[in-house]
């Protein structure tokens, strides 16, 4: 039989295929994500859950004109190879190619850009609102929400306005027992309950022929729901969380039966109000690998398989990330000081903090993809005489700027922050690269901010800020990590470091962007320019020394892997402009005021003018310049 993937251009064409002919296109669908896989690190075993439930989704609504928000989007990719994206599919992930989320500048069927969990249910709720205010309440908004994000306040915000406002909309729960690690919490043991029912085991196995047999019009469709659901409410109890506010709850319905979930979504789209559709899914099916480890299979290095299935080679990396020194020295303070806690929201894995978890299980706290939570709970750790450390992305660490601000800062308690991915992530793009912690965290008062220059740096800061008595931030990326030798300098308070010394150029270097600053004074000392390099360490407190050099120096140049508004730069001039001194022109090299795309860190740095080459180049730019300027004078 033709393959039936390439002959879908649009959504539209999922309507003619017979049920046996979508049967055949999931397996070529999952062939194709398996293609990409084995080429490079995506997105994969969530992918492969989500598989029949795009396609079902596809063929009951009509999505040109309905609408469909994916909640997190790294589960875009089946919908993205039938929205006329399966030409370019295999660019995914790749400087210029495709986004591995939802992206509305690639397609009308993408509405927003979700990389966060959480928000579909408010954006969808906000559909449903607009469409009505406009006229155009025909329309069916539809959120997909895993049971990973469910727990995320604002969520549980959605869902109760959504029953106050009683709009058209439907919630699909995709639940499949996972959020990146295994999910956690007393949410995930309630949706277990339902799961695991003996009523719905039974039920999971007869509910097609018995759908099938049931005619699909009038009073027995409205009796089938009828039934469905007071034997839920009676045997479950599964929807009552939800019908509480007032959130009409189906299910749970089997996510792997085509048939079937066309016909509950048939059967749910012509509800009125809002509904949630609980629908059982399996993390990396149809592929025994990711099905036996989904964790590992999340996102995969690049790897081998066989016709079996069978995994022959796995591609991975040997080198030392940022993330491995963090977690070693995590484990060793925790090994070091009762005191001492760390916790995630749902990244252990990401984190690299499984070791952590084995070793410390009474001190280690996974809160779910809850980083408000996170936050204002290791405030209640500081308080209560703990040492927390809270380990969370940069990214989406923004979540819990009000707590950050509240329940600590204001507190002024002994709360350290590991931002990990701080700075460009790559191929996971504008979603997920750590471009603005230096400003939202420099804002607070007691707050100090470090960034390693390198793998010296980041465990010294961390044993640093666990002996400091107040909030601390330690920034940085993902990235392999360099090491810079000779005789190094302690961590002090408002300490910066001088590597190399020049007098004709002054290169201040905010983080792991060190390395490439080191690199390009060497460029510029090959050519006969001597620039000294200082790893600034604090972007707060600024090393009061630095605007001393500033005004001694020709002009400097100051580097950073984070938004220039309000950042490490920005902190400079404040300082020198605070401390009214003359200096020599200054120059901030840092990420634009726009959104960056995805693409391996080292192109996207090169193109921002951040690498070795590019600094060097602004660097000697600036020293033509000022000595221009000088010739002109004399």
């Amino acid at each position: 039989m033709a393959d039936i993937l390439p002959s879908i251009l649009s959504p539209r064409d999922l309507q003619r295929l017979s049920m046996d002919e979508l049967e055949q296109l999931a397996a070529e669908m999952r062939r194709a994500l398996c293609e990409v896989a084995t080429s490079r690190t995506a997105h994969f075993a969530s992918n492969l859950g989500v598989v029949e439930l795009c396609l079902a989704l596809h063929r009951v609504f009509d999505f040109d004109r309905d609408r469909l928000i994916w909640d997190t989007g790294h589960q875009i990719y089946p919908h993205k190879l039938i929205t006329g994206r399966f030409a370019t599919f295999g660019t995914i992930r790749t400087k210029g190619g495709l986004m591995g989320y939802p992206n509305p500048d690639e397609s009308p069927y993408d509405l927003f850009m979700t990389g966060h969990a959480g928000c579909s249910v408010s954006t969808a709720l906000g559909l449903a609102s607009g469409d009505d205010l406009r006229g155009e309440a025909d329309r069916h908004s539809v959120a997909v929400i895993g049971d990973g994000a469910l727990p995320s306040g604002i969520v549980f915000e959605a869902l109760n306005n959504a029953g106050f406002l009683k709009k058209r909309m439907l919630v699909i729960l995709n639940d499949n027992k996972m959020s990146i690690c295994p999910r956690v919490g007393g949410l995930a043991e309630y949706l277990d309950t339902v799961r695991t029912n003996s009523w719905y085991r039974g039920f999971k196995h007869q509910a097609g022929e018995f759908i099938k047999g049931m005619p699909m019009v009038g009073e027995s469709v409205e009796r089938m729901l009828s039934n469905v659901k007071e034997s839920l409410k009676t045997s479950l109890h599964g929807g009552a969380l939800f019908e509480a506010l007032g959130v009409r709850y189906f299910g749970p319905v089997e996510g792997h039966s085509l048939p079937n979930l066309i016909r509950y979504l048939e059967l749910v789209k012509e509800e009125e109000g809002p509904i949630l559709l609980h629908v059982l899914t399996e993390k990396g099916h149809g592929f025994k690998p990711a099905e036996a480890d989904p964790v590992f299979f999340h996102t995969p290095a690049p790897f081998e398989c066989d016709d079996d299935d069978c995994i022959v080679s796995i591609k991975k990396s040997t080198s030392r990330a940022y993330t491995d020194v963090a977690s070693t020295a995590i484990g060793a303070a925790l090994r070091r000081d009762k005191r001492v806690t760390v916790m995630t929201a749902a990244m252990c894995q990401g984190n690299k903090l499984e070791p952590v978890r084995e070793e410390f299980p009474e001190r280690f706290f996974d809160v779910g993809i809850c980083e408000s939570h996170a936050v204002a709970f290791a405030a209640g750790q500081a308080k209560a005489g703990c040492r927390p450390i809270v380990d969370i992305y940069s990214t989406f660490l923004q979540r819990s700027f009000d707590q950050v601000f509240q329940e600590v800062c204001l507190q002024n308690l002994p709360v350290v922050f590991m931002m990990d991915r701080a700075g460009l992530t790559g191929p996971d793009g504008p979603t997920h690269h750590g471009s603005y912690d230096l400003g939202y965290m420099r804002l607070f008062p007691n707050m100090a901010v470090l960034a390693p220059g390198d793998e010296h740096d980041l465990p010294a800061m961390l044993d640093w800020a666990l002996a400091h008595d107040g909030p601390v931030a330690i920034r940085y990326p993902k990235a392999v990590v360099e090491r810079h030798e000779g005789p190094r300098q302690p961590i002090e308070l408002g300490r910066a470091e001088t590597l190399a010394e020049g007098g004709e150029g002054l290169v201040i270097a905010c983080g792991t962007l060190l390395g490439e600053a080191v690199k390009a004074a060497a460029i510029l000392r090959a050519e006969g320019l001597e620039v000294a390099v200082v790893n600034a360490r604090f972007v707060k407190p600024l090393d009061t020394t630095l605007v001393d050099r500033i005004e001694s120096a020709p002009w400097t140049v100051t580097v950073e892997e984070n938004a220039l508004q309000t950042g490490f730069g920005s902190a400079v001039l404040e300082a020198v402009n605070d401390a009214g001194i003359h200096a020599g022109p200054i120059v901030r090299l840092g990420l634009p005021d726009r959104f960056v795309e995805h693409g391996e860190r080292a192109e996207l740095l090169a193109d921002l003018g951040l690498d070795a080459p590019g600094i060097a180049a602004t660097c000697r730019r600036l020293a033509g310049r000022v000595a221009a300027h000088a010739a002109i004078n004399r």
